[in-house]
């Protein structure tokens, strides 16, 4: 697809970048394509368009032996890219962004096509990766190769630096396709780690593409080595006796799973897990501000999204001309194709999704909670919901403390900020936040009592690579982005000598 307006981008563009662009059938390993046969795969997995309903393609998946090539290929590249400089990490980091930038209408289109997602979402997605790249391409550069530690002791010196943790198993979803792939593989690249990759097997069409870019920029072989596949691939990397660390994102009990299966051979490893996010709004905020918060805290990417802040817990002095505008507001989104530059919200990205978030509405109906708006699944092609709110939800129901991952908002009312408060923190996830208030001061001082790793005061969910992500409880391990993100693919060294 060549560069052009993106607001001109159409659904048959897309699909002739996969009939003219996109390898199927196929992983790629030690920097190059190699084809999957029928009788190597464990399935011949469809790839659907979540607009339509309709399939765009069909690919075959990786097997167990594809997965042996893989981690053998990263392990013997490892030798050699464990010692390049970090001028040469930096250079190639750079380099994928280069290329991301010159393809981005095309990896734009792609996203939309596979993902389902608003073509103004799919934009921003690609935008966040290839600054992801660039930042740890600067980072890098910038981290000392020997730090003095300062002791207390005469005659000897102490000196710090930093080695790479190993071959990494990278999994990650399907919500965020291309971003997540950024934020795990560009620190890992920065540390001098090696890479075996697994994109979520529903979102092929844009992660594939990275095969290309990486054999168009001539990276080293083995470095990184992409495995389309299910989750028998995943379990096979995780436990794979020569990878050193798994990083993956995902839901709470595949995340069980890969702790369990990662810890045979007491493997490093980096989970981002589920959310259950709650949005604070004060007496004294602006009523129409905070209604697009809420908005698009829970609306982007239909729900799809692990930080979403899916409670919203209102102050009892303006909760009812908030809800009566945010009705409105939620009423008049447009809802519909990614391709067409009107839509606010698009269809969830699978069948599987669309009946997860009917179970919810159907449990809604069951326990009789007080519907605001939507609750539908819409009669149309497609995996189309509405954009639905509960008003006054008991903090014991499931849907206020389960993960819908869907366009599903819950809400309860409260009189002081410490009640507020509990609210927030009462879940077993600690992901994110949102804080709506005029006064910042009050806003912090809410901040500084909530459980959660980020957290946005009067502002949209906006993430920069320079903040580290990831969060408490039960929402994973560790931090991804950031100076956190390099350190997770990196270990320290101290060396003691002499003065």
């Amino acid at each position: 697809m060549k560069k052009t307006d993106t607001n001109s981008l159409t659904r048959e563009m897309a699909k002739q970048t996969v009939r003219n662009d996109v390898v199927l059938n196929a992983a790629y390993i030690e920097g190059d394509w190699v084809t999957i046969e029928a009788s190597d795969s464990i399935d011949e997995y469809a790839l659907y368009d979540p607009n339509s309903g309709e399939v765009i393609a069909t690919t075959r998946l990786c097997s167990a032996e594809h997965v042996e090539s893989a981690v053998n290929a990263a392990a013997t590249a490892y030798a050699s890219w464990s010692q390049t400089s970090t001028n040469e990490r930096a250079h190639y980091l750079n380099a994928i962004a280069d290329t991301m930038t010159e393809q981005f209408d095309t990896l734009v289109g792609l996203s939309v096509l596979n993902n389902g997602k608003p073509i103004e979402e799919a934009k921003i997605d690609v935008s966040d990766a290839i600054a992801c790249y660039r930042y740890y391409a600067q980072l890098i550069i910038k981290q000392e190769t020997w730090a003095e530690v300062e002791t207390n002791e005469t005659g000897i010196r102490l000196l710090k630096t930093y080695a790479p943790v190993g071959v990494c198993a990278l999994i990650v979803p399907w919500n965020f396709p291309m971003v997540t792939t950024a934020w795990k593989l560009a620190p890992a690249l920065a540390a001098g780690c090696t890479v075996v990759l697994k994109p979520s097997e529903v979102t092929l069409l844009p992660e594939l593409m990275l095969g290309n870019i990486l054999s168009a920029i001539d990276l080293p072989k083995g470095v990184v080595n992409i495995l389309p596949g299910a989750a028998a691939v995943g379990a096979g990397m995780t436990s794979h006796p020569l990878i050193d660390k798994v990083s993956f994102t995902g839901s709470n009990a595949v995340g069980e799973k890969v702790m369990s299966q990662a810890a045979k051979g007491i493997k490093d490893i980096s989970l981002e897990l589920g959310g259950k996010s709650a949005i604070i709004v004060c007496a004294d905020a602006d009523i129409e501000y905070a209604c697009d918060l809420i908005i698009g805290g829970i609306f982007t990417n239909a729900g799809q999204i692990c930080s979403a802040t899916s409670r919203l817990i209102v102050h009892q002095d303006i909760a009812d001309a908030l809800f009566e505008r945010l009705k409105t507001k939620t009423e008049n989104l447009s809802i519909g194709d990614g391709f067409d530059t009107d839509t606010q919200m698009g269809p969830l990205v699978s069948e599987q999704q669309l009946n997860q978030v009917k179970k919810y509405f159907d449990i809604a109906i069951t326990k009789k909670l007080e519907c605001l708006t939507g609750g539908k699944v819409l009669d149309r092609a497609g995996y189309f919901v509405t954009p639905t709110i509960y008003h006054n939800v008991p903090v014991t129901s499931q849907l206020w403390t389960e993960e819908v991952f869907g366009p599903v908002l819950v809400s309860k009312t409260f009189a002081e900020d410490l009640d507020a408060i509990r609210l927030a923190n009462d879940s077993k996830f600690a992901l994110a936040a949102t804080i709506v208030s005029a006064d910042e001061s009050a806003a912090l001082k809410i901040a500084l009592q909530i459980q959660a790793g980020h957290i946005w005061i009067n502002e949209q969910q906006i993430v920069l690579p320079q903040a580290g992500w990831g969060g408490f409880k039960q929402s994973g391990i560790g931090r991804e982005l950031g100076s956190d993100g390099l350190s997770a693919y990196q270990k320290s060294k101290h060396v003691l000598l002499t003065h």
